[in-house]
């Protein structure tokens, strides 16, 4: 299991390519707040709406100053596919061979129906202006987490 981030640890740098073709890189965000959510896989059920509530709330999260990050271990197809099925406005990461969600304690064991394997590990990580987490969540849940998210960071409605 991938050693999880705390608040005041280092958020380590990564490049991956984005759904439209581009590559986006923590290190170019330097100076804004982001929000780095990991996330099982594209277009399933709980994966979906995760999505759709951080497309909802993404007026009131930038308001507030956040970039948000979707990051999967989809390939960069299943990404551009499920952003333009649920009208996504933000950058969907592929992370193919987990270095980035290993490096971001969000690459673990897993437990699904007495069945052990190793997983992405939903879990979202906010990285302050200097690159530093300010907060890292893991094991959350898909329902209800942009919403607790805006009340851990002190976002209102």
């Amino acid at each position: 299991m991938s050693e999880r981030l705390a608040p005041g640890d280092s958020a380590p740098d990564f490049t991956l390519p984005a759904a439209d073709g581009t590559s986006v890189s923590l290190s170019a965000l330097r100076g804004t707040k982001v929000v780095i959510y990991f996330y099982p896989a594209a277009a399933t059920p709980g994966c979906t709406t995760e999505a759709c509530d951080f497309r909802d709330n993404l007026a009131s999260l930038k308001g507030a100053g956040y970039t948000v990050l979707g990051l999967s271990p989809d390939a960069v197809g299943k990404l551009a596919s499920f952003s333009d099925q649920e009208s996504l406005t933000f950058p969907l990461l592929s992370d193919e061979d987990h270095a980035v969600a290993a490096a971001y304690g969000a690459w673990g064991e897993k437990k699904n129906y007495g069945k052990t394997y190793e997983g992405l590990i939903r879990s979202t990580v906010v990285v302050d202006e200097q690159g530093s987490v300010s907060l890292a969540q893991y094991n959350v849940r898909a329902t209800g987490h942009v919403a607790k998210l805006r009340r851990d960071l002190g976002i209102d409605a």
